[in-house]
């Protein structure tokens, strides 16, 4: 039996998430509800940061996948009584309670027997769903090549993209010429969103604003583009990025946190991307770092 303990913020709950089904395996879904103690760094397997326990009873799983430090000390809980455990992402105290850790290079991971070191961040994107999401948006392919696809964020703290960036992103973008298939994500904001809209006007493009009516096609983006813009924002997107073999460019270098200018900045020097303005990177085959840690587990015979 697996279990998948499921934090309430969906991109962490999507880390655990895509390790487990890429092993095709079934799974059970263990939605965190944390309490007031769930902030505190615990030096020992407890269940104390929870505001419910009532799923946590035998029989016991033989394989937990957890990611973020809230869940870590539930996930070296359960170790206690006999599961194997993965985690995903730094979890604090404890370390070395862990199977497997699977932790970003730009977290700089100390080398350690029970570490697993991977590009960006694990995902639930699949060539597959890649695959049937370009299927499904058949009139964005005929759009003129190149086709630009630009996956605009947002700060991770604070209130939507400031107008004036996202019309400049939007700018660099048209000027690569061909078309452009946009999304914004839920912060991005109206106000950058109508800056990007009026930037891209000159060319043809579509433009999927977050929030609004009809498919997001953002699946369909990874999937049609003949080179990608991410920006640096979302560690997702650009985790996600690496999953295609289109040429990755970054944007928004400037303003974000020392976490994702060290993703950035460790994807340019791999030359898996370059910056925006700059020369493309050289080609790469895709990168699929979620199916290689779910590879990993099944060859240890966890799973």
């Amino acid at each position: 039996m697996i279990w998948v303990l499921e934090d309430p913020r969906a991109g962490t709950a999507a880390q655990a998430l895509g390790i487990a089904e890429r092993l095709e395996r079934p799974f059970r879904r263990v939605p965190l509800r944390f309490g007031r103690w769930a902030g505190l760094p615990w030096p020992w397997p407890s269940l104390a940061g929870l505001a419910d326990r009532s799923a946590f009873q035998p029989p016991w799983p033989a394989l937990v996948i957890s990611a973020g430090r809230r869940a870590a000390p539930v996930s070296r809980w359960l170790r206690a009584r006999g599961a194997r455990n993965v985690h995903a992402m730094r979890p604090g105290l404890g370390a070395a309670d862990f199977d497997l850790l699977v932790i970003g290079e730009h977290d700089k991971p100390a080398a350690a027997s029970n570490i697993m070191p991977i590009q960006g961040a694990a995902h639930r994107l699949t060539s597959a769903a890649m695959a049937g999401a370009a299927a499904g948006f058949a009139e964005l392919a005929r759009l003129p090549r190149p086709i630009t696809g630009l996956l605009l964020g947002g700060p991770v703290r604070g209130v939507g993209m400031h107008p004036e960036q996202a019309a400049a992103i939007g700018a660099m973008v048209a000027g690569l010429g061909g078309s452009v298939i946009a999304t914004t994500s839920r912060r991005t904001g109206d106000a950058a969103s109508v800056a990007l809209a009026d930037a891209l006007a000159p060319m043809p493009h579509h433009l999927y604003r977050w929030g609004a009516a009809g498919p997001n096609p953002y699946t369909a983006i990874l999937a049609l583009a003949d080179r990608l813009v991410v920006t640096a924002d979302s560690i997702s997107m650009l985790s996600e990025a690496l999953m295609t073999t289109s040429p990755i460019f970054i944007a928004g270098l400037e303003g974000v946190g020392p976490r994702h200018r060290a993703l950035a900045g460790g994807l340019i020097a791999a030359g898996l991307a370059a910056p925006l303005g700059a020369l493309a990177p050289p080609p790469r085959a895709a990168l699929d770092e979620t199916g290689r840690v779910a590879g990993e587990i099944l060859r240890r015979g966890w799973a």
